[in-house]
């Protein structure tokens, strides 16, 4: 009976510490989400639109988590920092084909037929806050936005593992894109 007892009490110890380990899927359901293994493709196809897509800019800021920065503008001022509200006007598209899915620019929407007459076209502001639970943009923009100045006019080219991932919850975006975003950063408090 007491041997009984401790594989009873030996299971349950078990099945806390099993059941309290953080799930390497931040979204919760599903397989665990191969972020190395998607960042090491992204990069490949990265750097094939990098050779064959002709972008004027400054430079290109190629950033250690694989998120390119092709700078076409250069702003002044300081770089912006945790804590910073941000301010922006973008347009978002696939890298795979070009389209269009979001931009807070309305005549933008209209014209690539995603306008949403519920929706308000407004500069979006964001706030840098280096944890992406707490933002309501994806990580990519935490990443990229520090690298410019207020001014600023870039394209920032997203690596999945810093954008959707592989989310399949909205029809414009396949899971597991490259992202491209073509911003204006104007200012920031």
């Amino acid at each position: 009976m007491i041997s009984s007892r401790a594989s009873i009490f030996f299971f349950l110890i078990l099945l806390v510490a099993f059941s309290s380990c953080e799930p390497n899927n931040p979204f919760g359901s599903g397989p665990p989400y191969d972020e190395a293994g998607n960042l090491k493709k992204d990069s490949l196809l990265i750097v094939d639109y990098l050779k064959t897509e002709e972008i004027d800019s400054l430079y290109r800021i190629h950033d250690p988590s694989g998120v390119v920065i092709i700078v076409q503008e250069e702003g002044v001022g300081s770089r912006p920092n945790t804590g910073n509200m941000v301010y922006t006007n973008y347009v978002g598209s696939l890298m795979s084909d070009g389209s269009i899915f979001d931009t807070n620019i309305e005549q933008v929407a209209k014209n690539n037929d995603i306008f949403n007459e519920n929706r308000a076209y407004d500069l979006l502001g964001f706030l840098l806050t280096g944890q992406v639970q707490q933002s309501n943009v994806i990580e990519g923009w935490q990443i990229g936005f520090r690298r410019l100045r207020p001014g600023s006019k870039a394209r920032l080219v997203i690596p999945s593992a810093w954008g959707y991932r592989n989310a399949d919850n909205d029809d414009r975006i396949p899971p597991n894109s490259v992202l491209i975003f073509d911003v204006e950063f104007l200012g920031m408090d």
